[in-house]
Parts: structure tokens; sequence; C-alpha cells
């Protein structure tokens, strides 16, 4: 009898143990201890399916590994290019653009951005439960392709006017802009708008959970905008720190059904302490561990305007060395799990594919850690 119970434990041990590996695999599948590394290329879906080939095919044989692409209407074309980024062995975070008429119902308009930005329907009003119909039905045909997601970031830049209707967009810039929640033009439905962002995670949570090849994807919230409240008066669009947008959407329940919050970097061209100290603030949220979530960084980049061939991009590759420094920092302390450099292509300033090759800074910034 005794070395029949010995022989239980032993067997009940090694499949506790195997239960915890599996477990451990699930989470750990697309945490890198190092970082992950990427590069943006959005808006795929207004191209025809060569140039998606030709352009993602591109992006895959400069070396690199992971990409954010967005799900934009129309949907069925962002879903080719996603496949074939797939096709390629391309690691994709998928950005859902919110602004996607599907989302809301057919009376609902635009606010007016007076001709100088986008009109953009109000984040208040979209409709959770078409966004869910219409979201599944995309993540379904994923699926039935057998597409794997390494992540999902529902929403982009909501603390910004440019990509939340709930945000205004003043008659003329020039004036001062809200400098916290309180100041905003249309506070309630700007609090509502970021409830309804937390059940908009929520259900991407839930539907990616219920499919074959996605249960796993990380789910990253809406990469905040930088944009400081100086460039926010000259421009005569309402925002709002990233810190101040976390901590409101926290307080609603955003913790429960994302696993990192989404940020963007656009540090210029500063250096040394002044860049550390800059990147270091803005990520002041981000948390290693049981301490909280880490960060995301979906879009980072440094201009370079020149349009000549060949293209030098020297200084441009010297501070994307020196963002890419402060980053590995961030990263080794447990605040920074992934870095996506915007853009590949489309940007005049920011594109790294230049003259028919990518840019030793593009080398640079998405090079691996």
């Amino acid at each position: 009898m005794a070395w029949k119970v010995a022989a239980r434990r032993i067997l009940l041990g090694a499949l506790l143990s195997l239960v915890v590996f599996e477990t451990g695999s699930a989470i750990a599948r697309y945490q890198n201890p190092a970082g992950i590394v990427g590069i943006n290329r959005v808006n795929l879906a207004w191209l025809t399916p060569c140039e998606q080939r030709k352009i993602l095919g591109d992006i895959a044989a400069s070396g690199a590994t992971h990409v954010r692409l967005s799900l934009s209407a129309p949907v069925d074309k962002s879903i080719d290019a996603v496949e074939i980024a797939h096709g390629l062995g391309l690691k994709i975070l998928l950005e859902i653009q919110l602004a996607n008429p599907d989302y809301y119902a057919d009376e609902v308009r635009a606010r007016t951005g007076f001709g100088r930005i986008w009109d953009i329907r109000r984040l208040s009003d979209l409709d959770p439960a078409r966004y869910r119909e219409n979201l599944k039905a995309a993540l379904r045909r994923l699926d039935d392709a057998g597409v794997t997601l390494m992540a999902v970031e529902p929403g982009n830049e909501i603390n910004y006017s440019a990509y939340n209707g709930d945000l205004i967009v003043l008659r003329q810039p020039g004036a001062a802009t809200p400098r916290n929640v309180s100041s905003i033009r249309n506070q309630q439905a700007f609090g509502r708008g970021l409830g309804t962002y937390v059940e908009v995670a929520r259900i991407t949570r839930q539907e990616l959970k219920a499919t074959r090849h996605s249960g796993d994807a990380v789910v990253v919230s809406a990469g905040l905008s930088d944009m400081s409240a100086v460039e926010a008066d000259q421009r005569g669009m309402e925002r709002l720190d990233p810190q101040e947008v976390i901590a409101l959407l926290k307080s609603r329940g955003l913790d429960d059904h994302v696993d990192a919050y989404g940020i963007h970097v656009y540090p210029g061209r500063k250096t040394g302490p002044k860049l550390a100290g800059y990147v270091s603030d803005l990520l002041g949220f981000c948390r290693a561990g049981e301490a909280g979530k880490p960060c995301w960084i979906t879009e980072w980049g440094v201009a370079n305007a020149a349009r000549s061939c060949p293209f030098d991009d020297q200084k441009r590759a010297d501070a994307v060395a020196a963002i890419r420094s402060v980053f590995d920092d961030l990263t080794s302390a447990g605040r920074l799990a992934a870095a996506f450099y915007y853009d590949w292509d489309t940007h005049a300033g920011y594109g790294v594919w230049r003259c028919g090759r990518l840019s030793s800074a593009g080398e640079k910034a998405i090079a691996p850690n």
C-alpha cells in the first residue's frame, strides 16, 4: 500500500507540474524579457492586395518580426492585410480603430473638426453591442484563416480630440485648452465615453477568449497621445495628460480587462538626461510585476524632413539609438514590454522606408534589444 500511495503522489505531482507549465506557457507566450520591438504600418485597407503584399513583404525582409496593423474600414481589406502579414511570419499587434461607423447607430453624427482635422464620432456614442457583433465577425474570419494575433489594442489616442469626438476642436486655435478633466468643455460626455471605452475593453477580452487561435492575445489599452498642453493650444484641440486619463479609466475598472497600458512617445531631439527624464515621467503610470501593469509604446518616432536620394539619416539614427537606450532601461525594470516605431512608409517625416530601402534610423528602430 505504501508504494501505491507514493506512486499516486508522484503522478499527482507530475500532473500538477504539467498544468502549471501549460498555464505558464500560455501567459508567457507573448512576454519577452528583452522587450518586443516592432514597426507600424496602419491603414493598409486603403491599398490593393498587390500593394499590401509588397509593403508587408518588404517589412518582413527587412528583419522586422512584429508589426502593428489596423482594423479599419473597409474591414475586409484590413483583414486581407493581417492574413498576408501572418503568412509572412510577422507577429501582429492589431489596433482597432473606434471611428469605424459600423460601431455607431446610423443617426449618429460626427463632431466637427472645422476643416483643420477630420470630423469624428463621439466615443460616448459608440454602441457596445454593434462593436461586439462586428469584432466577433472579424475575429471569426481571422480564426478561419488560422491567424494568431499576438496583441490587440482597441482604440487610439482617446485622450486627444483628433480621435475622440467627446473632446472638442476649437473654432480658432490659440486659446488655452484644458489642463485637467475639470476644464473639459463636455465633461459629462467625456466621462461617459471613458465608461464606454472600459466596456469596449471588456468585450475585446471576451471575444478574444472565445477564439481558437488568439485566446492568449495581450489586450493593450488605447495608445495615448503625449501631446503637450502648449501644442494643444497652438492646434486648438482638447487633450489630457496620459497619466490623468489612465487614472480615470482605472477608476472605472479598466485593469480588470487589459494586460498593459498603451502610450505614444514622440520626444523630438531630446538627448541625455532630458530625454530620459521626459520618457520616464511620461511612463510614470507603468509598473512592473504585482505593482501594476507595464506599458506598450504602440507608437514612437523621430522625424527627418529630408527628401533627397540618397538619403542621409545619420542624425536621426543617433537620436533613435539614444531613445532605444532609454527604452532598454525601462524594459529591464519591467515597466516597458514593447515598442513599435511609427512608421514604415506613410508619413513623410517619420517614415523609415526611404529611397527604396530601410534607412539607418529604421535599422536601429527595429533592431532586437
